[in-house]
């Protein structure tokens, strides 16, 4: 009787934790889900918007912080139910043992059940051990059943994320290309200056570097250089990062050839959106040297920021564009459903599979981005 009720405690001390664990995962996945219900909602209310760019731009970024929470939902979840699984199998033999002295006992005639090989004290003393572990067992086997419950609680759950999680992809591709017909039937963007295409072209052609090219950029000046200019100094270091993703390397981190750049590498996902961190004015957008498509940026007169490595780009160079406004998207990996599908890699940033080369220049010297944006703030 002593090992079935030292079974008996050992098991019920597990429950506790289990409970607990079970609640974290589940509230997280179901909070995610509602961001995706409100981010498809978004979607709905962005064709009738008036300013369908911005419209549509909020409802991408609340896709990707829905999704990216949804599967870091789902992937608490499934580890959650596989260690509950594990503890509950890890008890199988213990329970069996537990299950088996109470059928002997059930099974025994009553007068025999009532003896005891003391006489009456030790009669009276295995009665009032009984008594005690009835309502423990009422309150094991309770627990049990809860455990089975969690187990099927948080399968259902994983079923039902992995449902929205494939809507929520379907919904965020149909807000990326709406978001791309939009950006080209898009004419009102004011212009502060008319770019240079020959100056530029030759410029390109006669720069081997991103240094040597950002450089020779500020020396071409705007036709207007009396338009007003609002600085940013004052938010130096509180600016948003342009994409939600996690600092691969920062500035004057060796890569893995040892070559070390003056800005950061954000790793995003697969289509993420690039946002303008502040008002500014666009003075090159394209392609450029081996760096992909690039954007520089210059939110006032004597600095700009180059983003590198976009997969679609838009506006031209002279556009003035407001702060979140929409510069393009990354490339999309070889299997971007199933890959957006996997919760493999999460929170690792191997699920991130594109590259941000973010680089910031004032009076033509190469500035930490850590100094200017909000790196504390990866998503």
């Amino acid at each position: 009787m002593r090992r079935g009720a030292t079974i008996l405690f050992g098991l019920m001390a597990l429950w506790p934790a289990l409970a607990l664990a079970q609640q974290e995962p589940g509230a997280l996945a179901r909070a995610a889900a509602k961001q995706i219900e409100d981010a498809s909602a978004r979607l709905d209310a962005a064709e009738s918007a008036r300013d369908r760019v911005r419209a549509l731009t909020e409802t991408i970024q609340a896709f990707e912080t829905g999704l990216g929470a949804l599967r870091t939902g789902l992937r608490q979840a499934t580890i959650r139910e596989a260690q509950l699984s594990a503890k509950l199998a890890a008890r199988d033999g213990e329970i069996a043992q537990l299950l088996a002295v109470l059928q002997s006992v059930g099974n025994a005639a009553s007068p025999v059940a009532l003896l005891h090989p003391g006489g009456p004290v030790g009669t009276a003393r295995a009665g009032m051990l009984l008594a005690e572990l009835t309502p423990a067992l009422n309150t094991r086997a309770t627990a049990l059943r809860r455990d089975l419950q969690d187990v099927q609680a948080l399968r259902d759950l994983q079923v039902d994320a992995a449902e929205r999680l494939r809507d929520g992809l379907r919904e965020v591709q149909q807000a990326r290309a709406a978001l791309n017909q939009a950006m080209a039937n898009r004419t009102d963007l004011p212009s502060r200056f008319t770019a240079d295409p020959v100056r530029t072209a030759i410029l390109i052609a006669s720069t081997e570097t991103l240094d040597g090219f950002a450089s020779g950029l500020s020396q071409i000046a705007p036709d207007d250089p009396g338009a007003p200019d609002l600085s940013i100094t004052a938010r130096k270091g509180a600016l948003p990062l342009p994409a939600q993703g996690l600092i691969l390397r920062r500035a004057g981190e060796a890569d893995a050839a040892g070559v070390k750049r003056p800005g950061l590498i954000l790793a995003t996902r697969p289509r993420a959106i690039v946002t303008t961190p502040t008002a500014a004015t666009i003075r090159y957008t394209g392609p450029l040297l081996d760096l992909g498509n690039v954007v520089i940026l210059e939110p006032q007169t004597d600095t700009l920021f180059v983003l590198a490595g976009l997969d679609v780009v838009y506006g031209t160079a002279g556009d003035v564009i407001a702060e979140g406004a929409p510069l393009g998207l990354m490339g999309a990996a070889a299997a971007e459903n199933e890959a957006g599908l996997s919760t493999d890699g999460d929170d690792a940033g191997t699920d991130r599979s594109e590259s941000l080369y973010i680089e910031v220049r004032q009076d033509n010297v190469p500035q930490d981005p850590a100094e200017w944006f909000r790196t504390d703030k990866d998503g």
